[in-house]
């Protein structure tokens, strides 16, 4: 039982899924300055594909230029070549090479590839039961990670006057997924 006393599955239910980008959105957080700056790509795109062996995939796109920040300026910069790179790298990638249970929950390895540098990650959390809404069927992914946004070629920073970097390396990304069965 999760905290919520809900049970999550571990056992991904057989079918296509397709991601509902009205719903679903792609956050990140990182420490810079005195505080966390968010952001968020969204719409984004993706499939889920469970077999009746029990394998799965997870594949996704996010769109450089669906960043969403409170700030236009800032957006521009972030699609820059000192960041995401919009004009060369239009589109953030993730394919999943492993599906597994982790205790009550979910955890997701897979190739994201940012910025043209594909690297492994690790993302944990948790998957909704399959609920019927409008005639639809529709399931839930929610999952986190944390990566060094310096491996994937984001190095943009500044020099805090105490000497500390302006922007943390690490960045927490954490995804709300809402897939709807394929010809539900």
């Amino acid at each position: 039982m999760s905290a919520t006393g809900v049970t999550t599955p571990t056992k991904l239910p057989v079918g296509t899924w397709v991601l509902d980008p009205v719903h679903s959105q792609v956050e990140f957080a990182v420490k810079y300055h005195v505080g966390t700056f968010k952001g968020s790509f969204s719409p984004v795109q993706g499939r889920l594909e469970v077999s009746p062996d029990g394998s799965a995939k997870l594949t996704g796109t996010a769109p450089v230029s669906s960043i969403k920040v409170q700030d236009e300026t800032l957006a521009g910069h972030l699609k820059s070549p000192e960041f995401f790179d919009q004009e060369r790298t239009p589109e953030i990638t993730f394919t999943s090479t492993a599906i597994r249970p982790a205790g009550d929950g979910i955890e997701v390895e897979g190739e994201l590839k940012i910025k043209g540098i594909a690297k492994t990650v690790k993302a944990t959390g948790t998957v909704s039961p399959p609920t019927q809404y409008a005639e639809r069927e529709f399931l839930g992914l929610h999952l986190e990670t944390t990566v060094d946004r310096t491996q994937f070629g984001l190095n943009w920073n500044r020099e805090l006057p105490d000497g500390r970097p302006a922007l943390a390396n690490e960045v927490k990304i954490e995804t709300d997924l809402f897939f709807v069965r394929e010809g539900s």
